[in-house]
């Protein structure tokens, strides 16, 4: 097994290998753009990685690790256009740099690109990939559009906005382990576990978000911190808040998710001062740490050793842990 910094320079060493000069340049520029903006790549990492955990070689898994990371770039360079977003990890968006069309055509491109990446296994692997990798990418596409529609809604449930998440964010992290269980060959039954896995440690992981998006550290979360209250979002956070507050409060927060102020640093503060009275700041801690452990629960089903079940554990733990 290799360290997470390991997995993380692999994955870099072979994108860098696929670069070629292509025509037109305007249409592959945007995608080595976006792709070279980096980020923490834990989802092409957990395909490596999990093609170890089952005794393969981790280099047998780069194709489909690559396609992972590129069908996730593709899905955030069409959010950000849907968002407006100006910037991504700290750049300029590929919308934003050059412009919308080629902000689409250029995600199109990547979208296709994906799927180019599983031609390089044999057609049994390459047909239990696809076929995964296609339901993974609709409902991604569906996560999306009801996180869009929960926008103009003042009805969401938790039970509705967990299935958002799960689509959304939890299901690409799934698909991503399981991935590396498939090119390993291992039985449909562990890779099914360590799917799950994947989709609760998914769960949890945007829930963290979710949470230091309001509470996080604003020189290590790498993001505008009180995004998602300066925007209004119905996260987790709001709907817990929601329910818990008393009447007064709630009416409170409901008018303050309906204003966009110039300045939203009142805002902010108070939103939060809210959702920590109303023990939603708890509720929300409650919850990472339940599909983390659920997430572990799982790891106890699957036919590996104790000792990569405990680095499986670390990983989530790290991840739950992080500030970032």
């Amino acid at each position: 097994m290799h360290s997470i910094y390991q997995y993380q320079e692999f994955l870099s060493d072979y994108l860098q290998s696929q670069y070629e000069t292509k025509e037109p340049r305007n249409l592959y520029e945007p995608i080595h753009y976006i792709l070279d903006l980096g980020g923490k790549r834990i989802r092409p990492v957990l395909t490596l990685m999990t093609a170890e955990i089952f005794n393969a070689d981790y280099k047998k898994a780069l194709p489909a690790a690559l396609a992972i990371e590129v069908f996730h770039n593709f899905s955030l360079v069409h959010d950000d256009i849907m968002d407006d977003a100006p910037l991504r990890r700290g750049q300029e968006t590929v919308h934003e740099k050059w412009d919308l069309n080629t902000g689409i055509l250029s995600g199109d491109a990547m979208l296709i690109l994906a799927y180019q990446y599983f031609e390089q296994y044999e057609p049994i692997v390459f047909r239990d990939l696809a076929k995964l990798f296609s339901k993974t990418a609709l409902e991604v596409c569906e996560g999306q559009q009801w996180d869009v529609d929960f926008e103009q809604r003042n009805d969401v449930t938790i039970d509705e906005y967990l299935k958002m998440i799960q689509y959304k964010t939890a299901v690409l992290v799934a698909a991503a382990m399981k991935m590396g269980a498939i090119i390993a060959g291992t039985s449909t039954e562990d890779a099914n576990l360590i799917y799950d896995f994947g989709l609760n440690l998914g769960l949890a992981f945007q829930l963290q978000d979710d949470y230091l998006d309001a509470f996080g550290n604003p020189e290590t979360f790498g993001k505008q911190v009180g995004g998602d209250i300066i925007e209004n979002k119905k996260t987790y956070l709001y709907l817990k808040a929601m329910a818990f507050s008393n009447p007064n409060d709630a009416a409170e927060l409901s008018r303050l998710f309906s204003i966009h102020p110039e300045d939203s640093s009142e805002k902010i503060e108070v939103v939060k001062a809210l959702f920590n009275s109303s023990g939603a700041s708890k509720a929300t801690q409650d919850a990472i740490h339940d599909f983390t452990l659920k997430a572990f629960q799982t790891l106890e089903k699957i036919n590996i050793s104790a000792e990569k079940k405990d680095i499986l554990k670390d990983f989530g733990e790290n991840l739950m842990g992080r500030k970032v």
